[in-house]
């Protein structure tokens, strides 16, 4: 990744943009959207597993956006030594779904959740400084391949969502849920079209209200049971028992953490190239500080592991709003739906496949922006393409196949489950492997890399003489003096494209 200066102002820093209280507000609450599916998911799932209660799974939910809410606070606004000050909204990892499914299924319950993840997440924090000294190895044929991946590993999850979310539903893929998606990616892209600057950039939201009216005009949104349960609550810290702490858990949640290390330096180094600023590895660290030191707190009140949302970062690339105080907004509206279940209610009316449609276009502009990444590595006469196809390749065999990792041991499949944590770590590797240890390197280049070698014809070259050398488009001789180039455009075109420096005789 190219490093900026750093004698830049603060000020000048494109995440420091001030957009003002309505703007905020109208952004963040579509970033809240976005995420809002995903951050309920993990309380809903583990309390089921772990036979709970509506009431109970209820206040699972409202800890999540609670919690979610102030780390994302502090991810976004920062103390000394924590928070990266990028727009990334926080909140309940998926990754630890299986873990801590596993350790409540076997036994141990929530208070031996809640005591692994502290432990781990304070060995996480320990380790912090190893993490952000990596940044060096993360150029954009890294971050590329990584961003990519986490766009085309999200894509399952739209498909899903546009299907109707519960795959046991009996209308799980049917025409009505996928019609609604259809119809909010139409909204979607006519408003981004049509609209002027500020309805583009609210298009997502807008969409969503309009796919969800519509879904409501078809009978398929029920509002009646918005006013049921309390309007206002506090996350009751120890409300499932004291954390208990045991070696095994600790060991197995240790691994997530591990994973999460790596997908959160993936996000904030994406989230930077999106909005073109400086990500050094001191922010780095204070990012991935943030993120374990909420963890840690996290279980105290009834939530879980804490991360940076993909699908945030794509809101961010699809909509161009670079400001962190947009993201700072949607935090607070996560605390206060955390405080007051009634508002989380109302948005758990938003249907899923409203939010399928959206996640389409969100989580394709992440690919998108990953590929506009690798678009400025360099190919020539290296091991580059390889890289990035084995990388990426990689990464696509848990999404294509998830059952790929079932037969291998408990800690590599938590691990290389992960689409994005596989490729980052496979992309890492074969960066050291091939661009930074040159012992054992061919001086011949592999297939790979040969079919990059850009060529140029005999006869095309045959008439120029020593020192002729093109600048902007126009071939001028040793002395300066323009030489007239006759012709066709396409021949000029290609004299362009193929010889951009001085040349000499054969």
């Amino acid at each position: 990744m190219t490093t900026k200066s750093s004698a830049r102002p603060s000020q000048a820093r494109p995440e420091d943009e001030n957009l003002g209280v309505g703007a905020n507000i109208a952004y963040g609450f579509q970033h809240v959207l976005t995420m809002y599916g995903g951050i309920i998911a993990v309380p809903l799932i583990v309390g089921q597993a772990a036979g709970l209660g509506s009431a109970e799974i209820g206040m699972l939910i409202a800890a999540s956006l609670f919690i979610g809410g102030i780390a994302t606070l502090l991810q976004t606004m920062g103390l000394p030594f924590f928070g990266c000050q990028l727009p990334l909204v926080q909140g309940v990892s998926f990754a630890s779904v299986a873990t801590i499914v596993a350790i409540v299924t076997s036994g141990g319950g929530l208070p031996s959740v809640f005591g692994a993840v502290i432990a781990a997440s304070v060995i996480g924090f320990l380790i912090t400084p190893i993490f952000s000294k990596i940044i060096k190895f993360f150029p954009p044929l890294v971050t590329g391949a990584v961003i990519t991946t986490i766009g085309l590993t999200l894509m399952p999850v739209a498909a899903r969502w546009a299907m109707g979310g519960n795959s046991r539903a009996e209308d799980f893929g049917s025409m009505t849920n996928i019609g609604l998606a259809a119809m909010t990616l139409a909204m979607v892209l006519v408003l981004s079209k049509l609209g002027n600057a500020a309805i583009s950039r609210l298009s997502i939201l807008l969409a969503m209200v309009f796919g969800t009216l519509g879904a409501w005009a078809m009978g398929l949104v029920d509002f009646s049971r918005v006013l049921d349960g309390p309007v206002f609550a506090f996350p009751t810290p120890f409300h499932f028992g004291a954390p208990v702490f045991e070696v095994a858990a600790i060991i197995s949640m240790l691994i997530v953490v591990l994973v999460i290390l790596v997908e959160t330096s993936a996000d904030i180094l994406a989230v930077g190239d999106i909005i073109d600023t400086k990500v050094d590895s001191r922010r780095l660290g204070d990012g991935l500080r943030a993120d374990m030191i909420s963890s840690a707190v996290a279980p105290l009140f009834g939530s879980f592991t804490q991360s940076a949302f993909a699908q945030n970062v794509g809101l961010v690339a699809v909509t161009g709003v670079k400001s962190r105080y947009v993201v700072a907004f949607a935090g607070l509206i996560l605390m206060t739906l955390g405080l007051m279940p009634i508002m989380g209610r109302v948005i758990a009316t938003v249907p899923t496949s409203v939010l399928g449609g959206a996640g389409i276009v969100l989580f394709g502009t992440v690919a998108a922006s990953g590929i506009r990444t690798l678009a400025k590595v360099n190919y020539h006469n290296n091991m580059n393409l390889i890289i990035v196809a084995t990388s990426i390749g990689f990464g696509m065999l848990p999404i294509a196949a998830p059952s790929f990792y079932h037969h291998f041991p408990d800690w590599f499949a938590t691990i290389f489950h992960s689409g994005i944590s596989s490729t980052a770590i496979m992309a890492i590797l074969l960066n050291l492997l091939f661009n930074h240890v040159k012992v054992g390197n061919s001086d011949k280049q592999s297939v790979f890399s040969a079919g990059t070698e850009r060529t140029i014809r005999q006869e095309d070259i045959s008439c120029l003489s020593e020192g002729d050398y093109f600048t902007d488009g126009k071939l001028f001789d040793a002395d300066g003096n323009e030489v007239t180039i006759e012709g066709s455009k396409k021949t000029r075109s290609s004299a362009r494209i193929d010889i951009n420096k001085p040349l000499t005789d054969h």
